[in-house]
This record gives structure tokens, C-alpha cells and sequence, in this order.
């Protein structure tokens, strides 16, 4: 998988010792370059493609705003700073999303997560080429997930289980956290309470579905169209 190429643009080394740590936990993300100011900005975009600019507000020179301002072909953006008052102008700018120092891990991931939805919506009707798993936060912390092995997902209320072909996961999420996310991979919601693989069914009747060996109930409102695609695509 293409990895997301990331400038990181901060006049703060321990900002930038932040910010690259965060990106390591994420293999799909790479660092493409680092610097501390707006000129050197400019040079890499003129020089490299990046996918996803990491900058800070408040730059020596030129403001890290201005600066956005100035270029006719920005990369997508996420703004960082330590002053919550330049939120509404960055957000005018129509940034991915506006971090506030110091950045927590779980911020910056919702951050990454709003990257990958306002791409999957300007390119391929499925995010699967993109992003073929989910980061899903259990036991304080994230685990990677690869869609292929989800069986299917079901609602516990504030919780939701993950069931995959080896194992299940219990997580704090609600079920419609994860829907719109996983409509575009291949997932369907049956009802109320559960998300199905489309890929991993095996069978269905006019009541249930098999999900390997599971039997799962259809939602009375949800048949029609499940029928209406399963039979499309059988």
C-alpha cells in the first residue's frame, strides 16, 4: 500500500519530536520532511509530492495561515498550534483539522481519520485500495485490523464486538462510529445491532444471514435493499 507522504512544519523541536513519534506508530504514514519555517516549506512542495502537511500557526517570518494562503495548490492540511484563538482561522481555510498543543495521540489519530474520509470522497467509491484495515481503540490501545478478517460487528449498547475469523474484540464505540466507514469497504449494516463482511457471507434466508459460521438475524427495515444487493451480486 502507497504510504501517506507527510511534511511536518514547526519552529518547535519538541513539537516536531512529537509529532514524527506519533506518525511512527502508523505504518502507513511516512515522514517526507521537517522543517521550521515557510520558506523551507515551500521548497519541499516544489521539489516532492505531499500528500498531508502537519503546520504550525505560529511561524517566524510568515504566519503558518499566510503562508497556506499563498500557495494555489495546497496539500491537505492539518494546523497545529498552542493557541486555541487561531482555530476559527485556520478552520475558514478549509483545513483536515486544527490540533492544539500538546497533542495527544488519540487527537492526532481522529485527526488521520478525517484525513482518510475527505480523501476516500474525492477519489474510488471504496477506501479498501487505500486503507484495507481499521485502527480500533481496545485495552488502552490501538489494534490494527485488517477488514478481510471481520466477520461481522454487533452492538452492546456503549460497546461494540468485533468478530473476526480468529478472535473477538470488545471496544468502546458505538455501532454507527464505524458504519459510514465500513459501507465504503465492503460492509453492510442487517440490522439494528449488527454489520455483516459482504465478503464472508455464505448464505442467507429470507430471515438470517451466515457470516462463516455464524447465523445473524435481517432487520425487518434493512431486507429489501440487502436483498436487492445480495442478488445483484450473487
Amino acid at each position: 500500500m502507497k504510504k501517506i507522504r507527510c511534511l511536518l512544519v514547526d519552529d518547535e523541536p519538541l513539537a516536531l519530536a512529537l509529532l514524527q513519534k506519533h506518525l511512527s506508530q502508523l505504518d502507513f504514514m511516512e515522514v517526507a520532511g521537517t522543517c521550521s519555517n515557510a520558506v523551507n516549506a515551500l521548497e519541499h512542495l516544489n521539489r516532492q509530492t505531499i500528500d498531508l502537511m502537519f503546520l504550525d500557526i505560529r511561524l517566524p517570518a510568515i504566519s503558518g495561515v499566510d503562508f497556506l494562503k499563498t500557495l494555489r495548490h495546497p496539500p491537505k492540511t492539518i494546523l497545529t498550534t498552542a493557541y486555541r484563538e487561531y482555530a476559527l482561522e485556520g478552520y475558514e481555510l478549509d483545513i483536515i483539522d486544527y490540533l492544539l498543543k500538546p497533542i495527544t495521540f488519540d487527537r492526532f489519530f481522529k485527526a488521520i481519520e478525517r484525513y482518510f474520509r475527505s480523501t476516500s470522497q474525492l477519489t474510488a467509491p471504496s477506501t479498501e485500495d487505500v486503507m484495507p484495515f481499521i485502527f480500533i481503540k481496545s485495552a488502552h490501545k490501538y489494534m490494527k485490523i485488517n477488514t478481510v478478517d471481520i466477520l461481522y460487528i454487533e452492538s452492546l449498547k456503549d460497546y461494540i464486538k468485533i468478530q473476526t475469523r480468529e478472535k473477538e474484540i470488545i471496544a468502546k464505540y458505538k455501532i454507527s462510529d464505524l458504519e459510514n466507514e465500513l459501507t465504503a469497504k465492503g460492509f453492510l449494516r442487517i440490522h439494528r445491532s449488527y454489520i455483516v463482511n459482504l465478503k464472508n457471507i455464505t448464505a442467507f434466508t429470507a430471515t438470517d444471514i451466515e457470516v462463516d459460521a455464524f447465523e445473524l438475524p435481517i432487520g425487518e427495515s434493512y431486507k429489501a435493499y440487502l436483498f436487492k444487493l445480495l442478488n445483484k451480486i450473487s
